[in-house]
């Protein structure tokens, strides 16, 4: 009879041969399997895995931060966020994605030394673990690129130790013009090495080398940082710029099927070594393109929304709904055992390549010259012509709402509510941005030491003037903070709201943007409408499905609605969330 991990391993030699099926000298998959299995440390009495199964619930949401996001000159930048999650989180958000802790070069962490150590300057594993005991725990798995100043590209350079074959090159001479690159720096770099001149293929900079999955031995040290991550509590994977990890030369060397292989592989790896644990896919790049990364409900099991940041702020800045409307009639509902991950503010910036093909050109220039206009920068890339192209706004996203495509106004509070309240009703896991969630504006000290545009929006927050800013009622950062924890808590409570419940849009015109949701179990609705305009807006019940034998709650003013009929004033950037259950 053929258990559990004889059928797992036969599984894994199937996606191995497909891996690396034309790459010569390797075709042993059946040793390559046994050495993987081996890293992820299988018990011979295995859980099975079970499809289409949500690992998730409308009481999810991930809160995006930085080790050191808030600091304190007592301790250590880990301790300090633990007590922040402790004194101001509580049990409203129950996931916490920390961008990557472990020692580093560049990129504020996106250029790895080290993959098993955390950054001495942030705090140690213990800090890690004692924040995993109480939140789902989200770690970055910076798998197409190291620093430069790795050991392992070290030992590339001297010709010898571990890491001296993990490291892509080509020639100058090659014809790369098809690569997809998103940035303007030169792809290769040059080296020079105990075996001569060689050129390193750098997808983002030339401190971020990249890794050639084609040797299995850097395929097996991935697979043992992931076994060690998990052993240290971390439950969602975040395989960062993943969609650049397997090169052809020749090729766009994006999305070739041998990464969608390896997607699958780890998540297969993964599931079966942590029941709850996810995988979710990293990839900035064009809507249709960002899809297939579910493959067939077995390879992510969530993907980053990143058309829903550009559209939403297109929405809300010009005061018309007719591009988001578009695009959320089009998105397809995720099949159980997958879900979005949505969010409209990050680490990095408002990604433009999601939007190409959602919104004109006239659209995008006018989204850029007014995120110029309220301080934000533009990161730039090289298109396949060869011409520079935006790439990404970077802003806060507290000064990015501040006005509309006319200017500044004063519904910049009421609008940056409006924006998280239709991203927390959508479909899927809502991921809230600590700069968010604090209304952090833009640090121009921080852009003008540094000299790169992300930094604008990876503020340090000293903890004391933080807690100050916290407890004064006047100060825009209680205000905002207070109302998003409001809504976090309504959301949570309500099953509708489950990242797979039925989702459907509403037509109400283009000054009005509306969703339907419908629990699992169909026992509850929720109408979400929110008024996109800096005027107010009538609202006709009469125009939703509410079922006149029920009673309806309108869950954000907690006010009953009396009747189903009436007409209602929505004011500048209000949402409501109709519910037929005001209390679940």
């Amino acid at each position: 009879m053929v258990n559990a991990l004889d059928t797992l391993t036969q599984k894994v030699c199937q996606q191995l041969a497909f891996i690396y099926r034309d790459v010569e000298g390797v075709d042993d998959y059946q040793a390559l399997a046994d050495q993987l299995m081996a890293e992820m440390r299988f018990p011979a009495e295995m859980h099975a895995v079970e499809p289409y199964q949500n690992l998730w619930s409308e009481q999810d949401v991930v809160m995006i931060t930085y080790g050191d996001s808030i600091i304190d000159t007592d301790e250590k930048p880990l301790k300090t966020l633990q007590d922040f999650i402790t004194d101001y989180i509580g049990n409203t958000i129950n996931g916490v994605h920390i961008l990557p802790f472990f020692p580093f070069s560049s990129d504020d962490g996106f250029s790895v030394i080290d993959y098993s150590s955390v950054n001495e300057a942030l705090g140690d594993w213990q800090d890690i673990l004692a924040i995993a005991a109480n939140k789902r725990l989200m770690s970055d798995l910076v798998i197409n690129h190291c620093s430069s100043r790795s050991l392992w590209f070290e030992n590339f350079i001297n010709g010898k130790g571990v890491g001296h074959d993990f490291f892509f090159t080509a020639s100058p001479d090659d014809d790369l013009s098809a690569v997809v690159r998103p940035r303007t720096s030169p792809l290769l770099k040059e080296v020079e090495t105990a075996n001569g001149k060689q050129f390193s293929w750098c997808t983002f900079s030339h401190d971020q080398v990249d890794f050639d999955f084609r040797n299995p031995a850097v395929l097996r040290v991935f697979v043992s940082i992931i076994r060690q991550y998990l052993d240290m509590g971390v439950e969602i994977f975040r395989l960062d710029a993943v969609a650049f990890l397997w090169k052809i030369v020749g090729s766009k060397s994006i999305n070739l099927p041998q990464t969608h292989e390896v997607v699958r592989l780890l998540r297969t790896l993964i599931e079966h070594a942590k029941p709850n644990a996810i995988v979710i896919t990293e990839t900035n790049i064009p809507n249709t393109q960002n899809l297939t990364y579910f493959g067939n409900a077995n390879e992510a099991h969530a993907i980053y929304n990143f058309s829903l940041p550009p559209l939403l702020l297109n929405t809300l800045i010009t005061g018309d709904c007719l591009y988001l409307k578009r695009w959320l009639m089009s998105m397809p509902p995720a099949q159980n055992g997958t879900t979005y991950f949505n969010f409209i503010a990050s680490h990095d910036g408002i990604g433009l390549r999601p939007a190409e093909g959602l919104l004109t050109d006239q659209e995008l220039n006018v989204l850029i010259n007014t995120m110029k206009q309220f301080g934000g920068r533009i990161s730039w890339r090289t298109s396949d012509e060869g011409q520079q192209k935006a790439y990404e706004i970077n802003i806060a996203l507290y000064d990015a709402l501040q006005g509309t495509s006319a200017g500044p106004d004063k519904w910049g509070n009421a609008r940056f509510i409006c924006a998280h309240a239709i991203m927390l009703a959508l479909e899927g896991i809502p991921g809230i941005y600590i700069h968010s969630l604090l209304a952090t504006r833009n640090d121009e000290e921080r852009l003008a030491h540094t000299h790169h545009n992300r930094s604008i929006n990876r503020h340090r927050w000293q903890y004391e003037q933080l807690k100050q800013r916290l407890s004064d009622k006047q100060s825009h950062h209680q205000q905002i903070f207070s109302a998003m924890t409001e809504l976090i808590h309504v959301r949570t409570q309500q099953p509708a709201f489950h990242p797979n419940a039925v989702q459907f849009t509403l037509h109400l015109g283009l000054q009005l943007f509306g969703f339907w949701r419908q629990s699992v179990d169909r026992k509850q609705s929720i109408f979400c409408i929110s008024n996109i305009t800096s005027e107010p807006q009538p609202l006709m019940l009469s125009e939703l499905n509410l079922v006149i034998t029920e009673s309806w709650f309108d869950l954000i003013a907690k006010q009953e609605i009396r009747d189903t009929l009436e007409r209602i004033i929505l004011q500048p950037y209000q949402t409501v969330w109709l519910s037929n259950q005001a209390n679940v």
